[in-house]
């Protein structure tokens, strides 16, 4: 993660900010840091910030336990700016919410119900029917995934819209797992639309 071009003049030693889910891409927070706290972040893996009201450096979540993990560092065009993806331990704003912004931005829970699908084949926990089913491997899953889609396509041929809303959900989730067992994830498919649509 090159940083080492940040101008920290512009801004009287301090840069803003724009902490992102890894995951979902939602942006959680906007911070601001000086070179101290951009240090420890690359270092400890924790992000960092300089808080401007205590006049002190201030790890998220050292009260709370929520901590964000590092997972990559982007500078903008001017090298006055960060952007910060990171995986949150919990909710980022003090409200409780995922998001400092969480009135102003759709909830892209799809990411994080994949995310929850990943930690619970990764932690191989013989409760959870998703784990369950990943183990039996490509052909159960894909399996799985065709009879949801009949089960799909019959309730679209009928007026029931709850039936047909819980059996498109079903449909998704399976997908999710399938998306996992075949080593992909909804960002690889949603790159490929991307790609098919550009002007």
């Amino acid at each position: 993660m090159e940083t080492n071009k940040i101008d920290f003049n512009k801004n009287n030693g301090l840069v803003p900010v724009i902490i992102q889910d890894n995951t979902t891409l939602e942006v959680l927070m906007l911070g601001y840091m000086n070179k101290e706290a951009l240090d420890r972040t690359q270092k400890d893996g924790k992000v960092c910030f300089y808080s401007r009201s205590k006049q002190r450096l201030w790890v998220k979540g050292e009260t709370s336990g929520n901590f964000l993990w590092l997972k990559s560092i982007q500078q903008d065009c001017d090298n006055d700016k960060l952007l910060i993806k990171a995986k949150p331990d919990g909710p980022t704003c003090h409200t409780g919410h995922n998001s400092c912004f969480h009135q102003k931005q759709p909830d892209r829970f799809v990411y994080k119900l994949e995310q929850i699908i990943n930690d619970r084949i990764d932690s191989d926990s013989d409760e959870s029917y998703t784990n369950r089913l990943f183990k039996k491997g490509i052909n159960k899953v894909a399996q799985k995934v065709g009879e949801e889609a009949v089960e799909l396509i019959i309730e679209a041929k009928d007026n029931n819209d709850n039936l047909f809303k819980n059996e498109a959900a079903d449909l998704l989730y399976h997908y999710l797992i399938l998306l996992k067992s075949k080593k992909s994830s909804l960002l690889d498919i949603e790159q490929i639309l991307k790609d098919r649509h550009v002007v």
